[in-house]
């Protein structure tokens, strides 16, 4: 089921290639997939009766989660607007090293041994997946950069953002049912990606069949994910935040070769596959 679930979050954003190269801007794309899945899962939240209450502090914070979850989410499809999706999700994937800052900066905590050991395994991975000195693309650094810049920026921004909304979660919100701070994310989420819409002239719909398919396949692939992630895996006794969920970057990979048609070399290959392997042993250790 978490193997099922990684490849259905990397298609999302192989099927958002699609609708961004079809018409569809980031700020609609964001919109229409956080509203769909608060819908869902707030009728979920509905048929099981969820209590809605929320502590002052919690009541607090949850509008700053959201606001962040939106500015990772925008970035994130900026991200694979512009280079090969899974190496935006391989950059994105390095959000342990950003929770493991926030949680030193905003609480103090110190990174713990394990996580220091897996920092330069990941960014000598990441160094690798992403090319950094232009050899495996041909084009050389200046021009490899010039080409890969604005998306490695915008994928590593989001792993950014997604690190501190982990430890806010943790730290504010974790007595909040998982189900609730779901629907209220994605709904407040959903309207600040519809507001963003409106200062761009309104929602960007696709201009081609193959749009329409990208963003009812992100859109669906994305919902049910989510959907699945906060309702059956919880009573299975699976954590939804397991680190199996870590290997979608390479189904990315696969997918997008098999439909996109972006390939990478073997030594990229190499550099994700030890990206993937220590965020997934850094889950997966004894605590």
């Amino acid at each position: 089921m978490l193997l099922l679930l990684a490849c259905m979050f990397g298609g999302n954003h192989v099927a958002a290639r699609f609708a961004l190269d079809h018409g569809v801007d980031v700020p609609s794309a964001v919109a229409v997939r956080s509203l769909v899945t608060a819908a869902v899962v707030a009728l979920i939240v509905a048929l099981n009766r969820v209590p809605l209450q929320l502590d002052a502090r919690q009541r607090k914070v949850m509008p700053l989660i959201a606001l962040l979850v939106a500015v990772q989410s925008l970035c994130l499809y900026s991200a694979v607007a512009r280079i090969p999706v899974g190496l935006a999700l391989l950059a994105f994937n390095t959000y342990p090293l950003w929770t493991a800052l926030a949680a030193r900066l905003l609480y103090g905590h110190r990174p713990e041994r394990a996580v220091l050991v897996a920092m330069p395994l990941i960014l000598f991975g990441l160094a690798l997946a992403l090319d950094v000195f232009g050899a495996a693309s041909g084009l050389g650094l200046q021009a490899h950069w010039a080409r890969m810049g604005s998306g490695v920026g915008f994928a590593l921004a989001a792993g950014a953002t997604f690190g501190l909304v982990l430890v806010l979660t943790q730290h504010e919100v974790a007595g909040l049912d998982g189900r609730l701070r779901t629907a209220i994310t994605m709904a407040i989420v959903g309207v600040l990606a519809l507001l963003g819409s409106f200062t761009q002239g309104g929602l960007h719909w696709p201009n081609a069949v193959a749009g329409w398919w990208g963003l009812a396949l992100l859109t669906l692939l994305y919902g049910t994910a989510f959907t699945i992630m906060f309702t059956l895996l919880p009573k299975l006794g699976v954590v939804g935040s397991s680190p199996i969920l870590n290997v979608e970057p390479v189904a990315a990979l696969a997918m997008a070769w098999l439909w996109l048609g972006q390939t990478i070399s073997a030594v990229q290959v190499v550099g994700a596959l030890l990206v993937v392997g220590t965020v997934m042993a850094l889950g997966l250790r004894r605590r």
